[in-house]
């Protein structure tokens, strides 16, 4: 019988926290400087999860420029371009350059409460992981060996992407493990949400602010 198989690398799917380039569907509601603030925030709770895993080869996939909110030890290497599908093929080519390099998790900035998930992950009797999210998507994925045909193609950022995923993964004949389900924070409801099942972080502080300045709008959130 072998034990838990944790991954070895863990790359973390991230574009710079700049206005009016992440979380673009908050700002209406939010002003862009206070979308970026909750994307930073997010991204940051997400390093630090990735960081504090023990014996875990940390790896930013980046699109843009590493700021202050990078903790020390990640590898960053530059997001190519193209649709998501082509980037996230990418970030897997160059981390598993051979087999000894994994197996290795991609998550992206958008979950911030996925620091007790990522301490449980495991890839023991699996070929494959996927995390699906609740808005149709997938925080997670997870692979052993780089195939950009398990990625090219799939349809990214909508309702049917994790469904089309995980059926994509079976189809090469993976034998795929499924994470737990997380929320996504792509709405104000969303960020809502999140906060509030992750009460300890800097996602839920930054949250608190915009909340208290929405409430003195008379906005709902």
């Amino acid at each position: 019988m072998t034990g838990p198989q944790p991954p070895r690398t863990v790359v973390v799917l991230a574009k710079e926290p700049v206005p009016g380039r992440v979380k673009t569907r908050l700002v209406g509601e939010l002003t862009a400087a206070e979308a970026a603030a909750l994307a930073e925030a997010a991204l940051a709770d997400t390093l630090e999860a990735v960081a504090a895993l023990p014996g875990v080869r940390p790896v930013l996939a980046l699109d843009g420029t590493p700021g202050p909110w990078l903790p020390p030890g990640f590898t960053v290497v530059p997001q190519v371009s193209g649709g998501l599908d082509r980037r996230i093929a990418a970030a897997f080519d160059a981390v598993l350059g051979t087999r000894s390099d994994g197996p290795a998790l991609l998550v992206g900035m958008d979950t911030p409460q996925l620091a007790p998930h990522l301490r449980a992950v495991d890839f023991a009797g699996h070929d494959a992981l996927l995390g699906l999210a609740d808005d149709g998507g997938y925080w997670a994925v997870g692979l052993h060996r780089p195939d950009p045909a398990l990625f090219h193609g799939v349809p990214m950022s909508e309702p049917v992407t994790g469904a089309a995923q995980l059926a994509r993964l079976r189809e090469a004949g993976l034998r795929v493990g499924l994470l737990p389900p997380l929320r996504d924070v792509d709405t104000v409801p969303d960020a809502a949400a999140v906060a509030a099942a992750a009460p300890g972080t800097r996602f839920a502080r930054r949250w608190a602010e915009v909340a208290h300045r929405l409430s003195g709008t008379g906005a709902r959130g």
